[in-house]
């Protein structure tokens, strides 16, 4: 068994190529092979986001606080709260952050094929996160 204590990894600022605006990424854990899962806490303050990206084997979103958005490829933007949960398919394009107003918190659970559990692709437009849910 491996106990990781809480405040014992240092908290990191979401990378400007994958993140629009304000976000802290505070790790949780990375299971050791041949286990495949990591997790983290994300924390985006108001009107910050993803850029668009996909998981190769998915991801599961846990809202833990606040009020958030949350948009697939061709759907509309979907509003996310605190105790809501997010299955974002393998390969399914997608993006998710915070409104324009308000902070938002997930644990986002996700697993590693060969080695990475994300691509990354362009930022999420102002003209596209602006429109909101319908």
């Amino acid at each position: 068994m491996q106990l990781i204590r809480c405040g014992s990894q240092p908290s990191t600022k979401g990378a400007a190529d994958c993140f629009t605006g304000d976000v802290r990424i505070d790790p949780l854990f990375t299971a050791p092979a041949p286990a495949r899962a990591g997790c983290g806490s994300v924390t985006f303050e108001p009107g910050a986001r993803s850029n668009w990206h996909t998981h190769p084997l998915g991801q599961i979103l846990l809202v833990t606080a606040g009020c958030g958005w949350t948009q697939c490829e061709g759907e509309p933007i979907q509003e996310i709260r605190a105790g809501d949960v997010i299955w974002c398919p393998p390969g399914h394009r997608h993006w998710h952050g915070a409104t324009p107003t308000t902070s938002m918190t997930h644990i986002a659970v996700q697993e590693y094929l060969d080695g990475k559990a994300v691509e990354w692709m362009e930022q999420v437009s102002d003209e596209e996160y602006l429109i909101g849910p319908r």
